[in-house]
C-alpha cells in the first residue's frame, strides 16, 4: 500500500534530520527502510525493532488512538507547510487541523510575571481577530497563550515535542482537551508513545513557524526553542515580532537581539493586532469587541 514505508519510516525513532537523509540518499522511505534492514545503514537495535512492525500494524494502533497520520503532499497535509523543504514527511493529527495559517506565539518556560499576562493577552487578541493561535503547549509562555486563546473559545494549534497520546507538561493536559473541543488540533511529527525527550524539541519549533504566517517572541533568553522558531520562520520569510524589555533581565535578552536583527517590536495586544494588520493584513473578521455593522 502507498505509504507503507513512509508509516514505518516515521515509527523508526530517527531523529528527523536523519530519517530525511535517508530517504533522500536511498530514494525515498522504501529505500531506506531496506538499507536499515540489510546493514547498510548504521542503526540501533531499538530503530530495527521499530522498523520490524509492519504499516497495517501502525495503522491499527493509530486507529485504536484516534489519531490521524496525514502524509506530506496529501490533500489533508497543510499546503503553507509543504512549500518548505525540510517540512515532515508525516504529521500525526488529534483533532481538526485547519488549514488556515496562524499566529506563533512562543516563548520561554522561565519567563516572568508579566511576561504570562502578556502572552495570554495576545492569544485572547489573536483568537478575537479570528486567527489561529499555533504554539507548543509548553509551561510557561507558550501556555499561557493557549489559554488566553481558550478564554476566548478561539481555535488554535499545539505543536508537541512528543508522541500526542503522551502528555506533556501533564498538567497541560486539560489545555489541550480545550484545544480540541474547540475544534482545533494537536500535532506531531514523533508518533504515539514518544517520550520528550530533549533533542525532540528543536525540530518540531520549524513546524510551528510553517504552520505560521507571523511569529510573535514574548519572552525568551538569548538560546532556547523560541529562537529557534524566531529563527526559521525567518528563514522561511515568515514576519517575527518580539516584545522588548529590560536590557539586563535574561527573559529579554532573546527578544531584544531579534529587534536588534530586525524583528517588529511590539507592545500591547492592540498594538500587535494593529501591527499584524499592517504588515500581513491577517485580519478575516472583526475582533469581538468591535461593533458589528449591521447593514452589510
Amino acid at each position: 500500500m502507498i505509504g507503507d514505508a513512509r508509516l514505518r519510516m516515521a515509527f523508526s525513532g530517527l531523529h528527523p534530520i536523519r530519517s530525511r537523509e535517508l530517504r533522500d540518499r536511498f530514494g525515498g522511505a522504501s529505500g531506506a527502510v531496506v538499507a536499515i534492514e540489510r546493514g547498510r545503514v548504521k542503526a540501533s537495535e531499538a530503530i530495527r525493532t521499530n522498523l520490524a512492525a509492519s504499516a497495517d500494524q501502525r495503522r491499527s494502533e493509530l486507529a485504536s488512538l484516534g489519531i490521524d497520520a496525514v502524509f506530506r503532499g496529501s490533500r489533508a497535509y497543510p499546503d503553507h507547510l509543504d512549500v518548505f523543504e525540510d517540512a515532515p514527511d508525516i504529521l500525526f493529527i488529534r483533532g481538526i487541523l485547519p488549514h488556515d495559517r496562524g499566529v506563533g506565539i512562543v516563548g520561554t518556560r522561565k519567563c516572568t510575571a508579566y511576561g504570562l499576562e502578556l502572552a495570554e493577552a495576545y492569544g485572547r487578541a489573536v483568537a478575537n481577530a479570528g486567527w489561529l493561535v499555533v504554539s507548543g503547549l509548553a509551561r510557561g509562555i507558550d501556555g499561557a497563550a493557549h489559554r488566553g486563546m481558550v478564554s476566548v473559545g478561539g481555535v488554535g494549534v499545539a505543536v508537541l515535542g512528543c508522541g500526542i497520546d503522551v502528555t506533556y507538561p501533564r498538567e497541560h493536559r486539560r489545555l489541550g482537551d480545550h484545544i480540541l473541543e474547540a475544534g482545533g488540533a494537536i500535532v506531531s511529527e514523533y508518533p504515539p508513545g514518544s517520550r520528550p525527550d530533549g533533542w525532540k524539541f528543536p525540530p518540531r519549533n520549524r513546524i510551528i513557524a510553517g504552520l505560521s504566517a507571523a511569529v510573535v517572541v514574548v519572552e525568551a533568553a538569548k538560546t532556547g526553542g523560541a529562537l529557534i522558531t524566531a529563527v526559521k520562520a525567518a528563514e522561511y520569510g515568515i514576519p517575527v515580532f518580539a516584545m522588548p524589555g529590560d536590557v539586563d533581565r535574561r527573559t529579554s535578552e532573546g527578544t531584544n537581539r531579534l529587534i536588534r536583527d530586525g524583528a517588529f517590536p511590539v507592545l500591547d495586544a492592540d498594538d500587535l493586532i494593529e501591527e499584524l494588520d499592517l504588515v500581513y493584513g491577517l485580519s478575516h473578521r472583526p475582533r469581538k469587541e468591535d461593533p458589528v455593522d449591521q447593514a452589510h
